[in-house]
């Protein structure tokens, strides 16, 4: 038998041809690759996956039994709690919590925190108000400091700049780590800095050995400096706890808080149209794929939801959606709280780019597409129909408000 290795120009056609059905079983399966900021990401949602723990991750998908017909029921995994009885130090952290939960960018400034913590230290997460997370111990956080009050409600930046101070005042934590962000943890973390006489480091993306580096000149260099008290981390400064789950025992505040007189009047909300955000800014994404016929009918679910929208690259090259709302690596990288992909299959380079979103929900016929087995929640069947669905469902449900309204 010869040694010489063949060519197959009909697999070569076929990974060249993003339009043919199995395109995407051609496409490698990459296990890690460079995000926006330079750090490398780990597919945790890959088959094998190891975390630093030692746990390995399961294959629910059924490709390693065969497909979807062998499909195996989901096995809870007990992570291993850890605890810390007696801190011997604190690390803080304001997470920005949008919408009253833990956003990638707030996952990503724990995972930090738990580095700096080591495993004397202990996480201690500051929220302002009321919250739906109930994922803190899976997050990293050891002891959960509920700051709550009509004062903090709104924009309150020297209400809780006196509430960070009493915080400090408490606990001396070793470090403040504040999501260096738009939606207010760059602002609150500077006044912050500011009222402790502290020079904070901003646009962290990378902490070694009592040394940070922090992005500068429109992002173009990197500034190293001592690791200060105030840390204002970017996107991507250290990968998110993933496999062990925390005490996250309340604490209180010793003293009570005065209320402060706002110099400036929170008059609400604005509302903002959805085309008019930025991708990378948006918080709830309908992106729509090869999948979609009805394209029409796409624009009014969007619409009805209130969502940005995007699109994979055949669609854009297709010319059913323009370049500036193509969503992957060869586009733009996302960090939406939801992202609903219509028909689309899910190649590496669009995996990639929605590698940040916290909840993926895909809708396909095919129940066995990379996208279908990377999202949270999937829905198999007919796009149109589903979405039609979905537009009725959403009109019924504004329907009923406006009853109980009045």
């Amino acid at each position: 038998m010869s040694d010489i290795i063949r060519r197959d120009p009909r697999a070569e056609w076929i990974a060249r041809n993003r339009l043919h059905p199995l395109h995407a079983a051609m496409q490698p399966v990459q296990q890690s690759w460079m995000g926006p900021n330079g750090v490398m990401r780990k597919n945790v949602h890959g088959v094998g996956f190891i975390g630093p723990n030692g746990i390995k991750r399961i294959d629910r998908s059924g490709a390693q039994q065969g497909g979807a017909a062998k499909r195996t029921a989901a096995v809870e995994v007990q992570l291993p709690l850890h605890r810390i009885a007696e801190p011997a130090f604190y690390i803080n952290v304001v997470p920005d919590m949008v919408g009253g939960r833990l956003s990638s960018h707030d996952r990503d400034l724990l995972g930090l925190a738990r580095q700096l913590a080591g495993h004397d230290g202990a996480v201690l997460a500051v929220v302002f108000g009321e919250h739906k997370e109930s994922a803190f111990a899976t997050a990293g956080v050891d002891r959960l400091l509920v700051l709550d009050g009509h004062a903090f409600d709104g924009y309150s930046p020297e209400q809780r700049v006196q509430g960070l101070r009493a915080v400090d005042n408490q606990f001396n934590p070793r470090h403040w780590l504040l999501p260096d962000s738009r939606s207010g943890g760059g602002e609150l973390g500077r006044r912050f800095a500011a009222s402790l006489k502290e020079r904070p480091a901003t646009r962290v993306w990378q902490v070694k050995d009592d040394q940070c580096i922090g992005r500068a000149g429109a992002g173009q260099q990197d500034v190293a400096r001592p690791l200060p008290r105030v840390i204002l981390a970017a996107v991507e400064c250290a990968e998110p706890v993933s496999d062990t789950r925390h005490e996250v025992l309340p604490v209180e505040l010793s003293t009570t808080l005065a209320r402060s007189l706002p110099r400036i009047e929170d008059l609400g909300a604005v509302a903002v149209d959805p085309a008019a955000i930025p991708m990378a800014e948006a918080e709830f994404i309908f992106s729509g794929g090869n999948g979609v016929k009805d394209w029409a009918l796409f624009h009014q679910t969007a619409a009805a939801l209130g969502a940005t929208e995007g699109a994979s690259r055949v669609a854009v090259d297709d010319g059913f959606m323009a370049r500036d709302r193509q969503v992957g690596a060869s586009g733009t990288w996302v960090t939406a709280r939801v992202y609903v992909a219509v028909g689309i299959s899910g190649a590496i380079q669009h995996l990639q780019g929605i590698g940040a979103c916290d909840k993926v929900v895909a809708i396909n016929l095919d129940p066995g597409c990379d996208m279908i087995k990377r999202a949270d929640l999937s829905v198999i069947g007919e796009s149109a129909a589903i979405l039609q669905a979905l537009i009725a469902a959403v009109e019924a449900h504004r329907h009923g408000a406006k009853r109980d309204a009045a």
